[in-house]
């Protein structure tokens, strides 16, 4: 979350983002909380910090990682303020022999590359597979590059996007390197992702995919992201007094960066710094909320560069590649994830279909909207945490209720805070080895 205040292009720790169970879990797919060491108790702490360096799995430090750009779409042209985008980035970690190959998808508006992905790949690597690294549809790259319609968020029509890439992807690596099976995975809205790309799957038949592992996905998203919206009210002042807020953790984050031994930025860092300013709940709550605000402001520029619709640059106003976006970015970081719901995504939606309500649209933007086909898809897996931040009350009880056993619950972590952790990292390869 600190690196996104930094604005380290490409190295945005994703959004990822505590109750702790009343009782010792006996049923089949909940982590018994007695046996489970993840340090962290506080979900907010967890999901801005993540996992302590020494509770971390054994992950080897390089992997063939290299970074690739491809064509999408052959015949569009992008903005003139995004003309770097043009090309849809990725990277990819090929095994020497045959082996089975893992499409792993980002979280909301993270990149390929962002440090959840990376880690993954290290993991899935070291395991034995090819690895594939995909970017949020959300994010900047994705929408100019890969999304088809330039509005992002559509459960079906992302998936159709991302299989699409998926599809091309793998087109230029099919007669580079033998594959013995498919698998996706993703963290956060990867994770629902995930798990629509894979129903898309079973009509295509391209992939076939083997297995699928959903990590922390949200139930509904339209829930998810009103709860994300509301954290921003833990700005002391409100919302009006973020300036002030970002100028004083900036501050904070210098100070401790100019007292370090180590020059690098890295998740190390990040554990001083937050020891060192020792925010409280609120505050780790705010900057939660203001790092999914900046990712929706990203999103929702970049839609509304690539449609013209006048969501947040009025109409027909040319953004050239020197062109200031001061006063746009303002009015972008003042928009939520619910004003870009319902004052563009769903008018864009109900012109193309006049009989489609709010309601309609939330329901389809949910795992329940495809619930018969996860209670029956064996091929698929869940990993997720009782306490995590993006659930409303109850919501956790959707994973159990549908997967069962197919589904992992840890008694903490908050959101992904404990995807680096040796046990969560063991339980994802796993459930590919099986």
């Amino acid at each position: 979350i600190f690196f996104r205040y930094l604005n380290l292009k490409e190295h945005r720790m994703n959004r990822c983002l505590g109750f702790l169970l009343a009782t010792i879990w006996l049923s089949t797919g909940w982590a018994a909380a007695d046996t489970y060491d993840f340090p962290i108790d506080n979900k907010f702490l967890a999901t801005v910090v993540g996992t302590p360096p020494e509770y971390r799995a054994e992950l080897p430090d390089r992997i063939p990682l290299k970074r690739r750009s491809i064509d999408i779409f052959e015949d569009r042209e992008a903005p003139e303020a995004v003309w770097f985008d043009e090309k849809l980035r990725y990277s990819q970690a090929l095994q020497e022999g045959p082996a089975p190959l893992v499409f792993l998808i980002a979280g909301t508006g993270a990149s390929y590359n962002g440090a959840k992905n990376v880690n993954m790949a290290r993991a899935f690597y070291q395991a034995g597979f090819h690895v594939v690294s995909i970017s949020s549809p959300t994010s900047m790259n994705f929408i100019v590059a890969a999304s088809r319609s330039g509005v992002p968020g559509h459960a079906v029509e992302d998936a159709e996007d991302i299989y699409r890439v998926m599809e091309h992807i793998w087109g230029t690596l099919q007669d580079k390197i033998e594959v013995t099976d498919f698998y996706v995975t993703g963290y956060s809205l990867g994770g629902f992702n995930a798990a629509f790309v894979t129903w898309l799957d079973e009509k295509k038949q391209t992939f076939n995919f083997r297995k699928a592992l959903l990590i922390n996905p949200p139930v509904r998203l339209y829930s998810s992201i009103s709860l994300l919206d509301r954290m921003l009210e833990n700005i002391p002042g409100g919302i009006d007094n973020f300036p002030q807020f970002y100028d004083r953790l900036v501050e904070q984050l210098t100070r401790v960066y100019k007292n370090s031994d180590s020059v690098d930025i890295g998740e190390d860092f990040l554990f001083q710094a937050v020891e060192a300013v020792n925010p409280d709940n609120e505050e780790l709550a705010a900057l939660i909320g203001v790092s999914f605000r900046v990712s929706s402001a990203n999103m929702a520029y970049t839609s509304d560069l690539m449609t013209d619709a006048g969501y947040i640059k009025p109409e027909n106003v040319t953004m050239r590649k020197n062109s200031s976006t001061f006063a746009f970015s303002k009015v972008a970081h003042r928009l939520g994830f619910t004003d870009f719901y319902h004052v563009y995504f769903y008018p864009y939606h109900k012109e193309k279909d006049p009989s489609l309500t709010r309601d309609k649209l939330i329901e389809s933007m949910s795992l329940t909207s495809i619930e018969d086909y996860l209670r029956s898809a064996e091929k698929i897996e869940v990993m997720h945490n009782v306490d995590d931040i993006i659930l409303e009350p109850g919501e956790i009880d959707f994973f159990p209720n549908v997967f069962g056993d197919r589904a992992r619950i840890y008694p903490r972590g908050g959101h992904c805070g404990n995807m680096d952790f040796r046990d969560n990292v063991a339980h994802m390869v796993n459930v590919f080895r099986q």
